[in-house]
């Protein structure tokens, strides 16, 4: 059975940058079918259209809606075919990026990826492994002031992927090399 990423960049950068550079090595160490998603093609934000278009049930919906959904579908479809999902990280600002928050948006389905129970919400996505390959100039990761890898560890929890492992490049304005080196490391003990 092959195994099959969805490996995911955020950053504004292209080739200047770490979190792509460190997520394609990541891609080419665990080997397998690749599905490859870059944010840098900007994705919409979610409209009022849309918000009915989704909560509307599916065997009701309208030609328009079917049509305001069909990114969303298409993004879900890309979860729901991986094994391990790779994602490129970068730190903005102490956050994530505004593409990779339209993609969250996108991506948080009910009846989709989660579910809502008497005992709260439950992540559909099962057995799946995420990597975040976090990337930051000043924000040291894990650090009370790194407000993007909690998040992500959350969303993507919610949708039930809840074995995250992180990679951090950080501090990358003040340790560059040594940065890496220590991301290149992490990388190289990834089991595939």
């Amino acid at each position: 059975m092959t195994h099959t990423i969805l490996h995911i960049d955020a950053s504004a950068r292209i080739d200047a940058s770490v979190s792509r550079t460190l997520s394609s090595e990541v891609v080419t160490k665990l080997g397998g079918t690749v599905i490859r998603r870059d944010l840098n093609d900007a994705l919409p934000q979610i409209t009022e259209h849309w918000v009915e278009a989704k909560t509307a049930p599916a065997d009701t919906r309208t030609p328009s809606q079917n049509e305001a959904l069909a990114l969303s579908d298409e993004l879900v479809s890309e979860l729901q075919a991986a094994d391990t999902i790779v994602i490129g990280l970068p730190i903005y600002n102490f956050g994530i990026p505004a593409s990779l928050k339209a993609w969250i948006d996108l991506i948080a389905r009910p009846s989709m990826t989660f579910k809502y129970t008497e005992n709260g919400p439950v992540g559909l996505l099962q057995n799946k492994r995420a990597i975040l390959v976090a990337a930051s100039g000043g924000t040291p990761v894990g650090s009370a002031i790194d407000f993007a890898t909690p998040y992500m560890q959350h969303v993507l929890g919610f949708v039930g992927i809840d074995q995250v492992e992180i990679i951090a490049a950080d501090r990358l304005g003040s340790q560059s090399d040594a940065a890496i080196e220590t991301a290149r490391a992490k990388l190289a003990s990834l089991a595939a």
